[in-house]
Parts: C-alpha cells; sequence; structure tokens
C-alpha cells in the first residue's frame, strides 16, 4: 500500500488516477483528516498503516501562478521548504522509503556550452543568488532539507501540460493570456510524469534527484506553432517585446525558464516521449473543460 500526500491537489490528482489504474492499493491523506505536516501525527500513521512507499505532490505553487506565493509567503516556506523536512523525519523513523515532487524551476537559462542542468548542478534560481520568485527560493530550500535524507527520490517537475485544459495545465496558459514571453524550456507532460516517477520505486532505481521532464527543450514560439497546426485554438498570438516588457507589464516576480537534462532518468531505463512530439500528441486528442 502507498501513502500519498496532496492527492487532492492537480499533480496528486494525476497520481491517484494511475494507482487505480494500476490496481494498486493507496491511501490518500487528506490534512484536515491526518495533519501530516506533524512529524509525530505522520510516524504514528505511517506506523499503523505500515505503507510500502510514500508520495508527497503537496506543496504550495500559488494560485493562478507564482505570483500569488510573493503574497503568501509564510504559506509558501511552510509548504516547499519546512513540509518535506517533516516528511523527512518521520519516514526516516518509520523507516518508509518516499519521493518527493520538487521543481525544475531552481534553475534558470542553461549550461554555458547551452547543454541542460544536469542533476549535480547547483541551482542558480533561489535566495542564495538572490535572484529568484520566492516559489523557487522555497522550492531549493525543500531540496537542501532532504540533503542528507536517506531513501528518498527528489523529482524535478517543470511546467506541466497534458491533453486536458485546465487552468494549471501550460499549454491551456498559453491559449488564455493576452500576450506570451518568449523563453525556452523543459517541460513534463503530467501523466508521464507520475508515470515515470512510480516507476522509480516499481523498479528500485537509486534514490536521488531526477530531472522528469521529456527529453528536449522548446520554445514558447514553437508551442504556439503546435497549437495553431493542431487547430485547436485559432488567435493571432502577441509576444512581449522582451523579459523586461514582461516583468514591466505583467509579472510581479522573475520566471524561472531553464533547459534540464533528463538523461540520469534515462538511463535507469525510464523513457519519456520527446517534448514536441508530446505536445503534439496531447493536442490531437485535446479535450475540453466540460
Amino acid at each position: 500500500m502507498i501513502y500519498l500526500l496532496g492527492g487532492s491537489g492537480y499533480v496528486g490528482r494525476a497520481y491517484q488516477e494511475l494507482l487505480e489504474r494500476k490496481g494498486i492499493a493507496f491511501r490518500s491523506l487528506a490534512r484536515a483528516e491526518v495533519n501530516y505536516a506533524d512529524p509525530a501525527t505522520l510516524l504514528a500513521a505511517l506506523r499503523a498503516d505500515k505503507p510500502a512507499f510514500l508520495i508527497n505532490a503537496a506543496g504550495y505553487t500559488g494560485k493562478p501562478n507564482v505570483d500569488a506565493c510573493e503574497l503568501h509567503k509564510a504559506d509558501c516556506l511552510d509548504g516547499n521548504a519546512v513540509l518535506p523536512g517533516r516528511i523527512a523525519e518521520a519516514c526516516a523513523a518509520a523507516g518508509v522509503p518516499w519521493g518527493h515532487v520538487s521543481s525544475g524551476c531552481i534553475y534558470t537559462g542553461c549550461r554555458p556550452d547551452g547543454s541542460g542542468f544536469t542533476e549535480s548542478d547547483a541551482p542558480n534560481f533561489t535566495f542564495r543568488q538572490n535572484n529568484c520568485s520566492f516559489y523557487s527560493g522555497t522550492k531549493a530550500l525543500g531540496e537542501e532539507v532532504l540533503a542528507d535524507a536517506p531513501e528518498v527520490y527528489i523529482w524535478r517537475l517543470r511546467i506541466p501540460f497534458d491533453h486536458h485544459e485546465n487552468p494549471r495545465n501550460y499549454l491551456t496558459k498559453l491559449m488564455r493570456y493576452q500576450r506570451l514571453l518568449e523563453a525556452t524550456n523543459s517541460i513534463s507532460q503530467l501523466q508521464e510524469f507520475v508515470a515515470a516517477t512510480l516507476a522509480c520505486w516499481e523498479q528500485r532505481v537509486p534514490f536521488g534527484k531526477y530531472n522528469v521532464t521529456n527529453p528536449g527543450q522548446v520554445t514558447t514560439r514553437e508551442v504556439v506553432d503546435h497549437i495553431l497546426a493542431s487547430g485547436v485554438q485559432k488567435k493571432d498570438y502577441q509576444f512581449f517585446k522582451d523579459e523586461s516588457e514582461f516583468m514591466n507589464l505583467a509579472a510581479k516576480t522573475p520566471r524561472s525558464n531553464c533547459v534540464l537534462n533528463s538523461s540520469k532518468l534515462a538511463s535507469v531505463g525510464i523513457r519519456m516521449t520527446e517534448v514536441h512530439e508530446a505536445i503534439a500528441r496531447d493536442l490531437r486528442r485535446w479535450q475540453r473543460a466540460q
């Protein structure tokens, strides 16, 4: 049996669907039912139920985007930096291995040679560089908190998307925004992300950090071209002149735009669809919200 924290969120619901489809027994802990933010309470539950594994999909992202984190810093810090440490404490005491949904938004840009950041590269979009959003800073702190934690996977998610219209879906966001910022990014197809992360446990790959993104990189304009080619939306997309104009007119905090190298995940036998192919596929099967 698997414990799932944050099961009601955007990523958490994808985990629930995957576990149900695979017939894997799981318990989605609601914080109102079991205060898993308290190590003693979580430890008692772990010892009582004896789950084989725990997935932490809980965290604070801000709605509709990371700008909201600037207004709710205490909640953001607690959900992204403090909570992982408390879960680690309880899991270590109970001897339960676990996986933590982290973020690739702790990087900006790419390596000097143009390649993507690997898991061994130090994050460069953090409080320590004083160049980040509050959200990214707290996610980087969350990884620091887990640096010495035993038997834990740290799964880095980036800009999730899939074929379901949803305010949290990157494709939906691009369709709804009035103007867009041209940027280059690695992104994660949501169902492939949760399947890849669960496979880490199922296949007992080595614990540690994994960039769980679809191989390759994509620009905002390339995604727009995919949207237009699919016929899902016909629109005259407008772009900001540059990042400075975007920050002056549309954003309250800097954004992470970065490229990650996902070859470590592939090296353990877990492969995801090339990013352009994944985007085109999801647009072909696009489902509008009811």
